[in-house]
């Protein structure tokens, strides 16, 4: 049975991790362990691909004899589970090959190696879990597991700032979702997912359930405002950690919301894809522009993990909105541009924190200011973050287009809802997508002009040296998935098939058997997209440039060096920095998101001082919810902290009191 091998493989990842406790400090010895998670990722991503494509994503169940006495724990395989424990080991085999070249680097290699497994264990096990316990128990394994990689390196304040944080919300969100089962469950607590799902949940409860999964899924996977955890988290883990973490932990959440709304509470309903819209469209664009204003490469990637994650829930807002009002081909084609973008978020984000994590190799910087020119010393890299730049950046013919134009087509078909607020909404969101997509653009040239191009501005990024061959290997292997996933989209959403038909009872046309391997979504009349004349179009219209410049304008040109104002030693402080990148933009959306003020410095004539800009940004959210929230509960901890020096008398009395006060919150309840 695929459950079995799956479960198998779990087995296996967690006794890597238990050997690597004990033999970690062994030189060389992080090749073996990231061997051996990548060979049991390959066989666990060839053992869910073959249930997804083979077996129509026919269910298979197990049930052990663990956790709750009267319970069990189960694991189920679906068509859902499978694809999204293809993202999860796709994602972990490609970590894990990254990983025998980036761990010899390691600083702390005892710190990493027992968790990374462990790691890629818990996120599978959560796909697998079919009841609330073992659920809940694997998605905080899953959290502790992370956090421990987080702190890998926690001699570094802000790393420790960063883990307090991630730990924080985690269990913020875990309570969540303790709710919402808890809730789902009833009465007669059924917290098995067949049970929850046979049941009949009143308006009310499908309402608090929706604001709970929110809260929890949400947190975890970085929706506004509840993604204060993400940009600290992401860059304090190691690079490929670090990919993992956003390309893969949270589609987890992704998934974990899919299976509650669509699978476990019932019927959607229209309100409820109106709130998922109006979260997601924020989220696109927040992300974007947080990303816009950093330096810090990692934290630039971490934030556009914010806005990724904002696409794929405007994707799962239209599909519920579609199945509220049994428009089931339309919900098609959102779930199918959600789950699409999830299998290409999951590619480009983690070969751009992989690239991030080659330049952090050669360089030891993560501050783009300290870079430039690395093109010329870090040629393969510099190609394969180019290609995630692209592919980010939703422009043909990636994989990143086709999910985002799959999504615009769904919003296309929002005349037809009968809703008037969906009516609204849904263009509104419309709008949202396309200000995220062409700020993201704006953002990835920024991105790899400052970072790759011009003259190098240090003298680590003058020094730099090409990564090793697993490092380069592990990145061209993303970048040439990308470029499949865009020139043959047809292939995917094909796979994608039995998914949509488990989660919205319906599923777009065969896209294979058209000519030329054209999708059409929805009809001709709509619209179609061929990726692979697409490519050749442009594979051709470069190559004729090329061709014709270098036959007829070569023997006309002169090398010189470049007028720099009359002065013969350019310096590299002449170039176009970040901030610059960044300012226009800053100006626009500044005032109203970051509360922006800009400070210059001018000395007067005469005066030899250099010009000073200071740039003061806010984090609005970071300041109007989370620093309240701190300050209070500092606050009470202040002010209770004498109860810790009671008599054994008054602790009675207060046992006492809480006991009545809770029998009486019962009593009235019932």
């Amino acid at each position: 049975m695929p459950v079995v091998i799956g479960l198998w493989c779990i087995a296996a990842l967690l006794g890597v991790g238990i050997v690597s406790v004990a033999l970690g400090r062994v030189p060389h010895f992080h090749r073996m362990t990231y061997g051996a998670s990548l060979g049991i990722s390959g066989i666990a991503l060839v053992v869910a691909g073959t249930h997804l494509f083979g077996a129509a994503g026919e269910p298979s169940n197990l049930t052990l004899p663990l956790g709750m006495p009267w319970l069990g724990a189960h694991f189920h395989l679906d068509a859902l589970a499978a694809f999204f424990l293809i993202v999860i080991n796709l994602g972990g085999m490609t970590a894990s090959l990254y990983g025998i070249g980036y761990g010899r680097h390691e600083e702390a290699p005892q710190r990493v190696l027992p968790f990374f497994p462990v790691f890629l264990a818990a996120m599978n096990l959560v796909v697998l879990a079919d009841d609330a316990y073992t659920f809940l128990l694997s998605w905080e394994f899953m959290s502790l597991s992370s956090w421990a990689l987080v702190m890998a390196h926690h001699r570094v304040r802000e790393n420790v700032r960063a883990g307090y944080i991630y730990l924080v919300m985690a269990s913020f969100g875990t309570f969540a979702l303790l709710l919402a089962f808890g809730l789902l469950a009833g009465h007669e607590g059924a917290y098995g997912f067949a049970a929850i799902r046979a049941a009949e949940h009143a308006p009310g409860i499908a309402a608090t359930v929706l604001a709970l999964v929110l809260l929890g899924a949400g947190s975890k996977a970085g929706l506004v405002p509840l993604h204060v955890w993400l940009p600290l988290a992401h860059p304090a883990a190691p690079s490929h950690v670090s990919a993992l973490m956003s390309g893969v932990m949270t589609k987890v959440a992704v998934y974990a919301f899919v299976r509650i709304l669509f699978d476990l509470v019932g019927e959607p309903t229209w309100w409820a894809a109106m709130i998922v819209l109006a979260l997601g469209g924020a989220t696109a664009v927040l992300g974007v522009l947080y990303a816009l204003m950093q330096h810090d490469l990692k934290r630039l990637l971490a934030y556009h993990t914010v806005e990724n994650i904002g696409i794929i829930f405007i994707g799962l807002g239209l599909a519920l909105a579609f199945q509220a009002n049994d428009m089931g081909l339309a919900a098609a084609l959102a779930m199918t541009a959600a789950l699409f973008h999830v299998f290409n978020h999951s590619l480009f984000k983690s070969l751009l924190f992989f690239g991030a994590g080659a330049l952090l190799m050669a360089t030891s910087e993560r501050d783009m200011e300290h870079m430039g020119g690395l093109i010329h010393r870090m040629p393969y890299t510099s190609f394969a973050f180019l290609v995630g730049c692209v592919a980010i950046s939703a422009l043909p013919p990636l994989n990143g287009f086709v999910s985002e134009w799959l999504t615009f087509q769904a919003i296309l078909q929002s005349p037809q809802l009968p809703q008037w607020g969906l009516r609204i909404m849904v263009p509104a969101v419309g709008g949202l997508l396309a200000l995220s997509a062409a700020l993201a653009a704006a953002c990835f040239v920024k991105a790899f002009g400052i970072t790759f191009l011009g003259r190098p501005r240090t003298a680590a990024a003058e020094h730099a040296k090409e990564v090793d061959r697993f490092s380069l290997v592990a990145m061209f292997l993303l970048a040439s998935l990308c470029l499949l996933a865009g020139v043959l989209p047809g292939l995917v959403m094909d796979s994608l098939s039995p998914v949509t038909l488990a989660v919205v009872s319906e599923r777009l046309p065969l896209q294979t058997g058209l000519p030329w391997l054209t999708i059409v979504p929805i009809a001709k009349s709509h619209s179609s997209y061929n990726g692979i004349l697409v490519f050749l179009f442009i594979l051709f219209s470069a190559s004729f440039a090329v061709y014709i410049i270098h036959r007829f304008a070569s023997n006309a040109l002169r090398r010189a060096p470049a007028w720099d104002c009359g002065f013969p030693n350019p310096s590299p402080v002449t170039q176009y920095t970040a901030g610059s990148f960044a300012q226009p933009i800053r100006r626009v959306f500044g005032t109203l998101v970051f509360q922006a003020r800009e400070q210059v410095d001018m000395p007067a004539p005469g005066d030899v001082r250099p010009a000073r800009l200071k740039v003061d940004l806010k984090d609005l959210i970071w300041g109007t919810l989370y620093a309240p929230v701190a300050t209070a509960v500092n606050f009470a901890a202040d002010h209770l902290n004498h109860l810790q020096f009671l008599t054994i008398r008054r602790y009675l009395s207060l046992v006492f009191l809480a006991l009545v006060s809770l029998l009486l919150l019962l009593a009235i309840w019932q």
